[in-house]
């Protein structure tokens, strides 16, 4: 089928799997299969959380030996890998291939859903999040629960108060970077966001999507305790403390 020769039999079995498309192992708590055994004992690690290979140098903990070379590399500073479009040098061999799509416009990953495409997989784990509704970070303090680590993180600064991200031509400053990008539009009067059924601009997405509404007629969000329904959430909020008294 092709050139690859070895010295053991075994491994002339398990190179051929990558023809067949075999995968003899399965994985006894998800059924995710494997052509290889130790695919599968490294697959098991990450159901019971073990993590035998530590760093030297810092507190991170990992499944697998070759993370954790890799992850010396943050200590060292070492990027042997370096792309030939551009100036990027990383320190991982992945690194490079998922950077090159930017200059291919390579985007292998598909949701399965809506089609939607992507160039890196955890952009479109990510995405199916969206579809499933899976929240699998939640907030200590209160019941916020959300999607992705990051907004967790934002989310959590509203409880501190910290606001890192300050604007240098005015005392604004936010918790969050993308605020901040979003305010920094109200100094240069950007609108990048327009309908394509008025010419309307805006300086955010949101608010495009809301006045969509005021085409298509959509009033998605509704009360609980009475009937009325409306375009936009912030109507919705200012209904029930005006009407039910029930402040925010």
């Amino acid at each position: 089928m092709c050139n690859y020769r070895s010295a053991h039999k075994n491994d002339l079995k398990k190179h051929k799997r990558t023809h067949t498309g075999e995968k003899p192992f399965s994985c006894e708590i998800c059924n995710h299969k494997f052509a290889q055994k130790i695919q599968l004992l490294n697959h098991i690690k990450t159901h019971t959380g073990e993590k035998p290979f530590s760093c030297e140098i810092c507190d991170y903990k990992c499944a697998h030996k070759h993370n954790l070379l890799n992850h010396i590399k943050t200590h060292t500073g070492e990027k042997p890998f370096s792309c030939e479009m551009c100036n990027y040098r990383c320190a991982l061999k992945d690194d490079l291939k998922r950077h090159k799509r930017i200059h291919t416009g390579e985007k292998p990953f598909s949701c399965e859903i809506c089609d939607y495409k992507f160039a890196q997989k955890v952009h479109l784990l990510n995405h199916i999040k969206k579809h499933t509704g899976e929240k699998p970070f939640s907030c200590e303090i209160c019941d916020y629960k959300c999607a992705h680590k990051h907004n967790l993180l934002g989310h959590m600064k509203t409880h501190t108060g910290e606001k890192p991200f300050s604007c240098e031509m005015c005392n604004y400053k936010s918790a969050r970077k993308h605020n901040l990008l979003d305010h920094m539009k109200t100094h240069t009067g950007e609108k990048p966001f327009s309908c394509e059924l008025c010419n309307y601009k805006f300086v955010q997405k949101h608010n495009l999507l809301d006045h969509m509404r005021t085409h298509t007629g959509e009033k998605p969000y509704f009360c609980d305790i009475c009937d009325y329904k409306s375009a936009r959430r912030s109507n919705l909020l200012m209904h029930k403390k005006r009407v039910h008294f029930i402040d925010f």
